[in-house]
């Protein structure tokens, strides 16, 4: 118990040294990438230099739906539990903690959701974070298993199967009611929070695999449509095989926390798992093109969300006003 509170202090008083090494990290593994795959540039430039913007106009539509039904996980998380929240309310919280990985620390993604559930009226910090773990554990499973069945569509992939697979059946046996919420609540108490966490009923967790297994092939429908935007012609059926790849990449972005939003390692496992579909070039032009693409929508859905959202604040005070007027 000291021990944890020990390393908490800590990173609370040397948060910009922790930042500037995971920067420093970042950097090498990013240029050591590079190095590797450098050949490829040549080609990846050409085929984004005659990129077709209308279909990653498209992708672009295609990723932020992910992104808008995404959102409904976490309500559905958070409803199972009794708390109520609005869409715009959850897809603004959502945004500010995509938008806090891009930030060096590894903190600041779970402190933005938990800053933007109080401004929603949900002040319980360990919940929401308790409620964020469980939305990542149960996507991350989800798309393990949306990867392992796509490797039927596909062939020729060379992927570490066996680590991915231990590293799906681990977190399947972590988010299970029975094992999730002792041990967080164990954890929990040495921080100082000595409430019991709700249980997720093992129904939702069931149903909330399946739609999370669906939005990972939205997302690889998006994927889909950035390599044809740089030429590459890959069969509808590896649709299925790039949500797989993408949820690939958003499990090793979590993984490699010393890289903010996992900025290199997310992109080097995409690149190479899309070499089974598509020539080098492509490969790097589609994933180059991702990175901009989710930093757009990101962007796009939070300051539109909170343009709506402030929108629909100012409704009740304006007739409030009208009416005592």
């Amino acid at each position: 118990m000291s021990r944890l509170a020990d390393v908490r202090r800590f990173a609370e008083r040397h948060h910009r040294l922790i930042g500037a090494i995971q920067v420093v990290v970042g950097a090498v593994f990013i240029a050591s990438i590079g190095w590797a795959i450098r050949g490829s540039f040549h080609s990846a430039w050409d085929d984004l230099r005659n990129a077709n913007l209308a279909l990653f106009g498209l992708a672009c539509v295609a990723i932020a739906a992910y992104y808008l039904v995404f959102v409904v996980g976490w309500i559905w998380i958070l409803a199972d539990w009794g708390i109520r929240i609005s869409y715009g309310q959850a897809l603004r919280a959502e945004m500010v903690s995509m938008l806090a990985k891009y930030i060096p620390g590894g903190v600041w993604t779970p402190a933005a959701r938990v800053v933007a559930a109080r401004r929603a009226g949900i002040t319980d910090a360990a919940l929401v974070t308790s409620s964020m773990l469980l939305e990542a554990g149960i996507s991350a499973v989800a798309g393990v298993v949306v990867f392992v069945v796509s490797l039927g569509f596909v062939d020729g992939v060379d992927a570490p199967l066996a680590p991915l697979v231990v590293f799906g059946v681990v977190i399947a046996v972590l988010v299970q009611p029975r094992v999730f919420r002792p041990l967080a609540s164990r954890l929990l108490r040495r921080f100082g929070y000595t409430r019991e966490l709700p249980t997720l009923r093992e129904r939702t967790i069931t149903l909330l695999l399946a739609f999370y297994a669906g939005t990972w092939v939205l997302g690889g429908f998006g994927l889909w449509l950035l390599l044809r935007s740089v030429g590459a012609h890959p069969e509808p059926a590896s649709i299925v095989f790039l949500g797989g790849v993408s949820a690939v990449g958003a499990i090793v972005a979590v993984l490699f926390i010393f890289a903010p939003s996992g900025l290199g390692p997310r992109e080097a496992s995409m690149y190479g798992l899309m070499l089974a579909i598509s020539t080098e070039g492509q490969a790097l032009g589609a994933t180059a093109l991702n990175r901009v693409a989710i930093t757009l929508v990101e962007l796009v859905l939070f300051v539109g969300g909170n343009l709506v959202l402030r929108a629909r604040e100012r409704e009740p005070r304006l007739v409030e006003a009208e009416q005592s007027g």
